[in-house]
């Protein structure tokens, strides 16, 4: 019985987090494998009402999208947002333009300090809405060898197995 009531109180908290808006449009999982993460930060769009409307449809691509700061600003290149279903002609957007990303100036002063003495990418990891407004979160990352990918693969597969293990020792004792 107690297991219903969880589930019943996790299907609930579900529904208002829904209610509010908050939702995960776009996530690059790949980001999380290829780079190793060091900071994340939440950073605000300039988006056009069509490319808005896109996004609360949940049509977004950030896989090959990074982030770099131009003449003091910072902007997300290669993401690509499709136009609005109904908007044609001059309610349209061009799908793969430079979109501006809001930080604040002490934000925007750490990420290109970190850049310029460090080999690190800012990449962003998920777009998502946050009550009501567009968000994308990025992260300052250090690009991953091969063998680096390996040996963090190996150790995730190792705790998962030392998770499982422990499961089940609880399960059958």
């Amino acid at each position: 019985m107690a297991r219903a009531k969880q589930v019943q109180e996790r299907r609930a908290k579900a529904k208002s987090e829904i209610a509010k808006g908050d939702r995960v449009v776009a996530s690059n999982r790949r980001a999380r494998h290829d780079y190793e993460i060091i900071e994340t930060l939440e950073c605000g769009l300039v988006l056009t009402g069509s490319e808005v409307k896109s996004l609360r449809e949940g049509k977004a691509q950030i896989a090959e999208a990074y982030a770099r700061v131009d003449e003091g600003e910072l902007w997300l290149f290669q993401s690509h947002i499709p136009p609005w279903t109904y908007s044609v002609g001059f309610g349209s957007h061009d799908p793969d333009r430079k979109r501006k990303l809001l930080v604040h100036h002490h934000e925007l002063a750490l990420l290109v300090d970190k850049t310029k003495t460090q080999p690190l990418t800012i990449v962003p990891i998920k777009m998502y809405f946050k009550d009501g407004r567009a968000k994308i979160e990025i992260a300052l990352a250090k690009g991953r060898k091969q063998h680096d990918k390996r040996q963090a693969i190996a150790q995730r597969d190792a705790s998962r197995e030392i998770a499982r293990s422990i499961r089940n020792a609880e399960k059958f004792s």
